[in-house]
């Protein structure tokens, strides 16, 4: 996909001349072999022009530190960061992430090519390399109602202004549109709507979304060239994805998918499978990391270092079709990691060169972000608004599952009146339409975690209006209303007392620095604890946010009401 020619080089290449800088004493992970070799290497212009013995205007000396290329991020929705891009960048460096792939289809879902095009705009603001996928479903689904809607006319448009292939060369390669992003309407694949089939054609590239897709429905998605799928859950459908041609990307964000996936990876396996960790806050971002944290948690869960390394570099370059990356080899860009020796199984990255530059040492601070602007037309909420019908009998409620955005759809004697049930943990949950309809969908979740207040949320995937839940209707109104105030944002309410992080950017990031964003939540955080039962759900927010996301199984709710999402179909609540 990118140009390789290195004709400029030649002469360093060759010796003739100095490099810009020699790394020595460098013990390079080559991810070609999965082995080690301790040696010096050239960069010029931030190319590595080889390993051996060169001279160099500057020279540094690892001193027999292990090196690894940089890190790759193979699929990342960069608003779930609540930072816009040039932020997520700045903190991905210090991570070692040196290039990330990002889906933009939540902003897309707000505002469509405007929201794409200032993701790509922004990503500038950093020195890692940010490339994007084309948003394949805004809305997610024909049911769903955002603030855009994207044909494949539209999305062939913006690929054709801002696609990788006509990049002048791998120097300046540092973003732009690599393919087509998760193709969520698998539905739509399998019953050969032409629309689809349309948006399938602009790219090579195609990622994949295919939760619990399996036999012959599978054999049909994938004959239509989707090459990967990060919604695998176990062990055996991984295989069965992997076994039929599928890049496997073992996500470990909220979901722990990677527990389960790990097994999959071997030496012959290396190179069809990936790391993602595809939502993360910016508060797990600063204390856990991002592809550094997949590495670890990867080797914790019994993975050989060498494979997790091959894994979160060259395997996602060659994905991709980004040769420039991936691997410390000649024409390859210089974006390399020095990493901690001194226990393995704690991987920890010690420092990130960009282009053969030690990103900690370069001016990597904070740039402000441009303004976007967006459309957020939610009314005042009542009490009244959110009432459920005084009614006794089977319904259904979203049943949580700790540690997935999966959920399941339970069958349960509900009396409306007994509700909040703390007993069963049921209470109510809420999303108000953002984009002037006016429309309030009510249901109920169970397993979400809450024994007091409520908590409200503008980031609720896909569509991402306001969703909220908590145990009394004053709570969740006051809440719902605090995020309308601020025009987005997370907010926490209980009694008297309310906490919100603001995210004025689409109402889904904030213009702030990561620091103080990442500040700003954990003191909602800390205030999200007082009201929470202890071990019952991981991530309250994060659960919440995914409530609305009607691509996943098997139970979500929307502003029309509950939506079935193993039979693609909105139901009732007594259904």
């Amino acid at each position: 996909m990118v140009n390789s020619l290195r004709k400029e080089l030649l002469k360093a290449a060759l010796g003739d001349e100095p490099c810009d800088i020699v790394f020595k004493n460098a013990n390079v992970f080559n991810p070609f072999s999965c082995t080690w070799e301790l040696c010096d290497f050239g960069v010029k212009d931030g190319i590595v022009i080889g390993k051996g013995d060169y001279e160099g205007k500057e020279e540094t000396d690892l001193g027999g530190a292990k090196v690894i290329p940089g890190l790759i991020e193979a699929h990342v929705h960069i608003e779930s960061s609540l930072l816009t891009p040039g932020e997520y960048g700045r903190i991905m460096l210090r991570c070692g992430v040196t290039t990330v792939i990002a889906d933009p289809h939540e902003i897309a879902n707000v505002c469509g090519k405007k929201g794409i095009e200032y993701m790509i705009s922004e990503a500038e603001k950093t020195a890692a390399d940010i490339f994007y996928m084309l948003p394949s479903c805004v809305p997610a689904t024909p049911l769903d109602r955002a603030g855009a809607v994207l044909s494949a006319a539209d999305l062939k448009e913006i690929y054709d202004r801002y696609n990788v292939a006509d990049s002048a060369g791998n120097s300046d390669c540092r973003g732009g549109i690599i393919g087509l992003g998760e193709m969520m309407n698998y539905p739509g694949v399998i019953g050969g709507d032409e629309e689809v089939f349309r948006k399938l054609g602009i790219c090579e590239i195609r990622d994949g979304h295919s939760p619990q897709l399996s036999g012959k429905s599978l054999n049909a998605y994938m004959m239509q060239g989707i090459g990967s799928d990060h919604e695998c859950t176990s062990y055996e459908e991984g295989y069965e994805k992997l076994t039929g041609g599928m890049h496997i990307l073992i996500r470990d964000s909220t979901a722990e998918d990677g527990s389960g996936l790990i097994s999959l990876v071997n030496p012959c396996t290396a190179s069809r499978c990936m790391f993602a960790t595809d939502d993360r806050h910016v508060d797990f971002l600063c204390s856990n990391g991002s592809i550094d944290d997949c590495i670890r948690n990867a080797i914790a869960r019994g993975l050989a270092p060498d494979l997790a390394y091959r894994i979160a570099t060259l395997s996602a370059a060659e994905y991709f079709g980004l040769n420039d990356r991936g691997a410390i080899a000649p024409g390859r860009l210089a974006d390399f990691c020095v990493i901690d020796e001194s226990c393995p199984e704690k991987f920890r990255v010690v420092t990130t060169y960009k282009r053969g530059e030690d990103v900690g040492k370069s001016a990597a601070t904070f740039v402000r972000p441009a303004v976007l602007d967006s459309v957020f037309d939610m009314p005042e909420i009542s009490v009244a608004d959110i009432a459920l019908p005084k009614r006794c009998g089977v319904a259904h409620v979203i049943g949580i599952v700790k540690g997935q955005i999966i959920t399941e759809n339970l069958r349960m004697n509900i009396d409306t009146a007994n509700i909040p049930d703390m007993d069963e943990n049921i209470i109510k949950c809420v999303v108000c339409g953002r984009y002037g309809t006016g429309k309030i969908g009510v249901g109920l979740v169970k397993g979400l975690g809450l024994a007091k207040g409520a908590i409200a949320v503008s980031v609720s995937h896909d569509s991402h209006n306001v969703i909220a839940a908590g145990c009394s209707d004053a709570e969740i109104v006051r809440a719902l209303n605090l995020v309308r105030e601020n025009r987005g944002g997370m907010c926490c309410v209980c009694g008297d007392d309310e906490s919100i992080l603001p995210l004025s950017c689409g109402a889904l990031m904030s213009y702030d620095s990561y620091e103080r964003v990442n500040e700003l939540l954990c003191d909602l955080n800390e205030s999200l604890i007082e009201i929470c039962v202890p071990d019952i759900t991981d991530s309250p927010f994060i659960h919440l946010s995914f409530l609305a996301l009607t691509v996943i199984p098997a139970l979500k709710i929307t502003e029309r009401g509950l939506f079935d999402g193993n039979a693609f179909t909105d139901i009732d609540l007594f259904g």
